[in-house]
């Protein structure tokens, strides 16, 4: 039996990862940040609204503070950078970013730190941008650049909570499951400068944020925690995530304490809709999955294929989600189609740990498609790809996964069992003996994931082995 040597070279898995990078491309931070902001000598002007040009801020600020963090802070704040006159600039920009994107920018301190799990260097980058918001005054603007990671990039916890605590916290979360939402309205409470905390201290300047959404739907109090917009959940929410997933008795005392005391009123609570914090505050939405989806629909179409979308708010647990995926397409199949069909989706599912492999949500939910394709028996050509926009998937050097109609065949010959191998949560290691590994290296941005089903009618040529 003869087996590919290189699968990633068939002809479908090229155009799934032309249609992946057709994605990540609509979602480039530098050339959103140039489509909405403006200046020349007299004063500095936003686009609000990228859908209505009308829609505009402009002010004659005598002075701008920039602040940026989140996996794509790098790339946001060279585009700012290059176009505001750097005689406004009166103290160098901060840009906190992941390690893998850390880039020089002339006169912006760039400072690398860690993500899912936050790390000493964000702590230090966190304070730095808490002290350089609360230095700006009246007449000043603070331009604040988020994207996705932010949350993790920036932990600033409250007095009574200690970096390791949060840490233990943060990582309790993402090993129980706990959606993204879920996790924010935690981290919002236990964090001095999420859920609109930022936006406060940077009273009595004004503040607008450029923001590039990893979330669903476009949240603005979830991507990156909300620092700098109203936050509409209570203590009440965050303790409801811990009991909800039966792991309240493992959060650290100090935490619970907090959060205790938050729910009887005797801490404040984050800024609500209305609060003076943000009488001088505006965003503008410059990026999202939503972006990215359609861009992939585009490219297909240049490819020849039928573009449908298939969710384009794709969530729950990465393995059921695979599962409905396959059964809807053997659905198709089984109906007969008549030429090359690609099924799209945006989203972030999640994991939840019963073993202790390596992978992230995108390579589960690859290795978990291939498994369910062979035992649902989908037919025909057929290439799934599942790969996050920031180009790192968990704890790993991947971007996520590509598997195809033979992928469980190369790993069985690799001498791996594919099911036992989902059971503990490895798919890193399922994926790597099949050559399915997506590898994009780090992107600069971060709009959530994409998804790409690709079929070729039955009459396609699978293959041979």
């Amino acid at each position: 039996m003869n087996y590919p040597e290189n699968p990633i070279t068939l002809p479908s898995r090229k155009d799934a990862l032309g249609i992946f990078q057709a994605g990540i491309a609509a979602a480039n931070p530098y050339k959103a940040v140039k489509k909405c902001l403006f200046a020349d000598d007299q004063s500095i002007e936003f686009l609000l609204n990228l859908d209505d040009l009308s829609q505009k801020r402009a002010g004659s600020w005598s002075k701008i503070h920039l602040i940026a963090f989140g996996k794509a802070a790098c790339a946001m704040a060279k585009a700012a950078r290059e176009i505001i006159p750097a005689r406004l600039l009166g103290n160098s920009g901060i840009a906190v970013t992941n390690y893998e994107n850390v880039t020089a920018i002339a006169n912006v301190e760039v400072i690398g730190a860690s993500h899912p799990l936050p790390d000493a260097a964000g702590l230090a980058a966190a304070l730095k941008c808490a002290g350089r918001a609360s230095q700006a005054r009246q007449g000043e603007l603070v331009l604040v650049l988020v994207s996705g990671g932010g949350s993790a990039l920036i932990p600033c916890p409250v007095d009574s909570i200690t970096l390791q605590e949060k840490i233990a916290t943060t990582d309790l979360l993402l090993a129980s499951g706990a959606a993204i939402n879920q996790i924010n309205f935690v981290r919002k409470h236990l964090s001095r400068l999420k859920g609109g905390g930022l936006a406060r201290l940077t009273v009595p300047a004004d503040l607008h944020a450029l923001i590039l959404s990893d979330v669903l739907g476009d949240d603005l109090s979830a991507i990156a925690s909300g620092p700098t917009v109203p936050d509409p959940s209570t203590f009440d929410e965050a303790i409801a995530v811990f009991t909800s997933k039966g792991i309240w008795d493992k959060v650290p005392a100090n935490v619970q304490h907090y959060l205790e005391q938050g729910k009887l009123g005797k801490v404040p609570e984050t800024p609500k809709p209305g609060d003076n914090a943000f009488i001088n505050s505006t965003h503008t939405l410059i990026g999202s999955n939503a972006i990215s989806v359609n861009a992939t629909v585009k490219a297909c179409k240049l490819l020849g294929y039928e573009a449908r979308l298939y969710n384009t708010r794709l969530f729950g647990e990465a393995r059921n989600e695979a599962e409905k995926w396959v059964i809807y397409a053997k659905h198709l199949i089984d109906n007969g189609i008549d030429k090359p069909l690609a099924l799209l989706a945006g989203g972030e599912t999640t994991v939840t740990l019963k073993g202790n492999g390596r992978g992230g949500r995108n390579q589960e939910m690859a290795l978990a498609f291939a498994i369910a394709a062979q035992r649902h028996g989908l037919k025909g050509c057929w290439t799934f790809l599942s790969g996050g926009t920031d180009g790192l998937d968990g704890p790993t050097d991947a971007a996520g996964g590509i598997v195809d109609q033979n992928s469980i065949k190369r790993m069985i010959h690799a001498g791996i069992n594919p099911l036992a191998m989902l059971d503990n949560n490895d798919s890193y290691t399922a994926l790597k003996s099949s050559q399915d590994l997506l590898d994009t290296g780090a992107t600069g941005t971060n709009v959530a994931d994409l998804q790409v089903l690709l079929i070729h009618p039955n009459s396609y040529p699978n293959t041979p082995l």
